[in-house]
């Protein structure tokens, strides 16, 4: 299996989002984490820890949320 194809922990996913300029939105009584990003253009991930790690069609979910590449995601992590 590739390094960037790999499995991702939320904790993981977390830190790419917060590289990519999200932020969390506040915690309702659910257990989705919602992010978001406004800049350019208004963006939304759903983030569900409970069902971790992701495999590859979530994390290509998250990425088309996040309006980016897979790798582009992936490559998000190591900076």
């Amino acid at each position: 299996m590739s390094r960037w194809k790999r499995p991702l922990r939320a904790a993981e996913v977390r830190k790419i989002l917060k590289t990519l300029g999200f932020e969390p939105r506040p915690q309702k009584s659910t257990g989705h984490e919602h992010w978001v990003c406004t800049s350019p253009v208004f963006r939304k991930v759903t983030l569900s820890a409970h069902s971790e790690p992701f495999d590859g069609f979530i994390v290509g979910s998250m990425a088309r949320q996040a309006g980016v590449s897979v790798r582009a995601f992936y490559a998000a992590l190591d900076r």
